[in-house]
């Protein structure tokens, strides 16, 4: 009766993970918007008369927001870094150490080969590259805005609203257009990167260390193998440990879960992708 428990703790543990790095990024992210939201109301009340030499109040609140930046870089590299050097390699181990558990193996059985010092530094590489672009998006953004709010100081109309409509800090932009809450993206970004590198230590582990060659899925009950509306569903089908190692999730807040099948080991007619 105690297994069930340890591997509740087990995947405690990542959720714990991505909560904590959630709330990290989210806060880096909050240097942002407040600073936005300050230099936005300093400007009204410039504008309203409230305060007097317009210049160098303007000067000063522009040096206040720039301070503000470099805040938020600093913060969210941080939070990159440790993420990406720290974090990731110890969901990696999680994972690994719920693939044994479900297969009663002990812990120490996983050791960091260079097969999956290679597969956590090819994850981490890629993940720090994708969050860093974002980091550097919304700096280029935020410096857009700054320009623009100063151009508007100047003028002799100041539309706050507009400007905050225009350069809304609190999003982040996917394509050309599309813009999704930040503090929505973050979740989702680090639960999506926090699942697939957990899986991933998992499928590893199994194939290396167990020599398994069928894993169960544990999946949402309409997600589907390669995305969320993919016809093929994943749930409580058997896929081939490569196929597992190629799509460890298929969308940001994924359930996916592998259980290793040692006792299909050897099955040649087994379909990858087969419904139990």
């Amino acid at each position: 009766m105690t297994t069930p428990v340890r591997r509740r703790s087990l995947r405690a543990r990542i959720l714990a993970y991505i909560t904590d790095a959630t709330s990290r990024l989210q806060a880096a992210w909050r240097i942002l918007t407040a600073a936005q939201t300050a230099l936005l109301n300093a400007l009204a009340a410039i504008r309203s008369g409230r305060r007097t030499g317009n210049a160098a109040a303007i000067r000063r609140i522009t040096a206040a927001f720039q301070r503000s930046l470099t805040a938020f870089d600093r913060a969210a590299a941080a939070f990159v870094e440790r993420w990406a050097t720290s974090d990731l390699p110890l969901i990696y181990r999680e994972g690994a150490w719920t693939m044994l558990d479900q297969a009663d193996r002990p812990p120490d059985r996983f050791s960091w080969t260079q097969r999956h010092q290679d597969a956590i530094t090819t994850a981490s590489a890629q993940y720090y590259a994708d969050l860093t672009r974002r980091i550097q998006e919304a700096l280029r953004r935020a410096r857009a805005f700054l320009r623009a709010a100063q151009a508007t100081a100047r003028s002799a109309e100041l539309d706050v609203e507009a400007l905050r409509r225009d350069h809304p800090l609190d999003t982040v932009i996917y394509g050309t257009s599309t813009r999704y809450p930040a503090d929505a993206w973050a979740h989702a970004a680090i639960s999506w990167q926090a699942v697939t590198t957990a899986n991933t230590g998992a499928a590893r582990t199994a194939l290396d260390e167990l020599g398994c060659e069928w894993l169960e899925v544990r999946d949402g009950s309409e997600c589907g193998w390669l995305k969320h509306n993919d016809p093929d569903e994943a749930n409580r089908t058997l896929r081939t440990v490569q196929d597992a190692l190629a799509h460890p999730s298929a969308h940001p807040h994924c359930q996916r879960e592998f259980l290793p099948r040692l006792d299909l080991t050897g099955r040649t007619e087994i379909r990858s992708g087969a419904l139990l």
